[in-house]
């Protein structure tokens, strides 16, 4: 048939399922759009790994004196240097990408497909989630490899809880800094401006072993030291197991809830609005590609929206050639 609608079927999935399925591909889809942006992937993974080179080189691998004890250099920096990497992946990039997609109207568009706002707003949350434990996993094990990392197994899940509670935190920060920002050129200043300062004061570009007491308030207060400090303390052999920080991680949720409301009550312009009904859609199921047209079948969910709405680019997903 010509006119595209006509390759919509019914859908005899269960709503559970349909949405489980639309999320994979939303989680799908961002990750290649991350990939496919080098810069954003160098700040993200290359950069901290980058220091943690550089930093155990310029320093050595000897014990250093830090506020959880004597560590030796590569140890702390793996961990301080992996929490970074993930509040990076999720605070960071979350913020900037939404806000340049809400200025160049990709939000309002995906709006007019299929896919509930909160799938695709869940599917860049956990992409960056997915790309934090990545990068975190990727520092933990260079150091392990390269430098002599001890980690402890029995300290294993307090340190998977810590990275959870951190990430969920600095994603929902994320989505509420998003939710702030008046235009995509604030937010990469405002969420730098926020970030890069308290990483001086959280453990985690420099080892403080007895700060000022104005300092140490400060990194208390804020959600990266506590990050750092229950997911580096999971990693320190000399913490007995099974080392969970539950005063850090009450912090981390405190934060989670705050930007959890921030967002609600800004009423963030991509959750606001509803989407349009499936029927109204046979002109967004069609788009020009070299060599002709093709029509996305939705009910199979086969192309995500970011596929055209931030192009095409590889071969984001299957279609149907009109011609």
């Amino acid at each position: 048939m010509s006119d595209a609608s006509a390759t919509l079927a019914a859908d005899r999935r269960s709503p559970f399922r349909r949405d489980l399925q639309l999320l994979v591909g939303s989680v799908r889809a961002e990750n290649r759009l991350f990939w496919r942006t080098p810069i954003g992937a160098f700040f993200t993974i290359g950069l901290p790994l980058v220091m943690l080179v550089i930093f155990v080189a310029i320093f050595g691998n000897d014990p250093i004196g830090t506020s959880y004890g004597e560590f030796a250099t590569a140890q702390f920096y793996a961990a301080s240097l992996g929490v970074f990497a993930a509040a990076s992946a999720t605070y960071t990039n979350l913020a900037i990408n939404l806000t340049m997609r809400r200025d160049d109207g990709v939000l309002k568009r995906v709006r007019g497909t299929p896919i509930p706002p909160w799938v695709f707003l869940a599917g860049a949350i956990f992409s960056g989630m997915w790309i934090a434990a990545f990068a975190t996993t990727l520092m933990v094990g260079i150091g392990i490899v390269a430098y002599g990392v001890d980690v402890q197994l029995a300290q294993l899940p307090a340190m998977i809880v810590a990275f959870l509670a951190g990430t969920a935190c600095f994603a929902t920060l994320g989505v509420a800094l998003a939710a702030v920002s008046k235009t995509a050129s604030s937010a990469p200043a405002i969420a730098n401006a926020t970030i890069l300062p308290l990483a001086f004061l959280s453990n985690v570009f420099v080892p403080l072993d007895d700060p000022p007491a104005w300092l140490n308030l400060i990194g208390d207060i804020f959600p990266l030291k506590p990050f750092a400090v229950a997911f580096t303390e999971a990693m320190s052999p000399f913490s007995d197991a099974p080392a969970f920080e539950w005063d850090r991680l009450v912090v981390l949720v405190g934060w989670t809830v705050i930007g959890a409301f921030v967002a609600a009550r800004l009423q963030h312009p991509f959750l606001r609005e509803g989407r349009t009904s499936v029927t109204d859609l046979s002109e967004l199921f069609e788009v020009n590609r070299p060599g002709g047209r093709i029509a996305v079948d939705w009910t199979q969910r086969k192309v995500h929206p970011l596929g055209f709405f931030l192009g095409w680019r590889g071969n984001p997903g299957r279609g149907r050639a009109l011609g």
